[in-house]
């Protein structure tokens, strides 16, 4: 089990890149802004159902890595840091257009409002990557076997995502007439996100190495 000051900055990080708009953020405002308040709590669901899938894969995934080779799981936490750096520089040049605009769904069922949303966040990029080469450097072979340490940190995530992405749906729902033309809060969600994506991307590439170092 991961100590509290660790649990912290874990937290910490999470709430920093949940409250990044990617694809299932965009996905939750969007169909709150199209269908109301229930149409996005329902979407939140499905998305954190995907999240199970994510952590599950990733005690099973990391734990087998770090078992194998030291170095394949450097090379994934570098690729991982580099995508990251990427959404960041992304976000960052898209800030200086339009900004990314909600898009227009139609009415959708209650199931398929759940379903979609499982599947957004089961096939997000950013999800992936956070559990894959970020995650582990919250996680201590000294403190036990990496894997009860990667579901309870996913939880953790879990439970912070649920808050995180039903706050989204309860504002965006409570302002969707506003959310739909506003081309200024875009452009500065967009900076927003670049930043905070390029901070997480430095984090993920030059912390942890001590823990690496006692892994190989």
């Amino acid at each position: 089990m991961p100590d509290l000051t660790t649990l912290a900055l874990f937290a910490v990080a999470t709430l920093a890149l949940l409250l990044v708009p990617g694809p299932a953020v965009l996905y939750i405002v969007t169909r709150s802004v199209a269908q109301g308040r229930t149409a996005g709590m329902l979407s939140v669901m499905g998305i954190h159902l995907g999240s199970v899938v994510h952590v599950a894969a990733a005690a099973l995934g990391i734990s087998a890595l770090l078992a194998a080779s030291a170095t394949a799981f450097t090379v994934v936490k570098y690729l991982g840091a580099a995508y990251l750096v990427w959404l960041g520089v992304r976000k960052l040049m898209a800030a200086r257009t339009e900004g990314d605009a909600p898009a227009e769904l139609g009415t959708a069922s209650r199931s398929r409002l759940f379903w979609e949303g499982f599947v957004v966040n089961v096939l997000n990029p950013k999800t992936a990557i956070f559990f894959l080469a970020f995650l582990p450097h919250f996680t201590d072979p000294a403190r036990g076997p990496i894997a009860p340490q990667i579901v309870v940190l996913g939880l953790i995530w879990i439970v912070l995502g649920l808050t995180s992405d039903g706050a989204f749906a309860l504002l965006s729902s409570a302002l969707a007439g506003r959310l739909r033309g506003s081309a200024r809060a875009r452009r500065r969600l967009n900076v927003t996100s670049g930043v905070v994506y390029l901070g997480l991307g430095a984090v993920a590439a030059f912390t942890g190495e001590s823990a690496q170092a006692a892994r190989a």
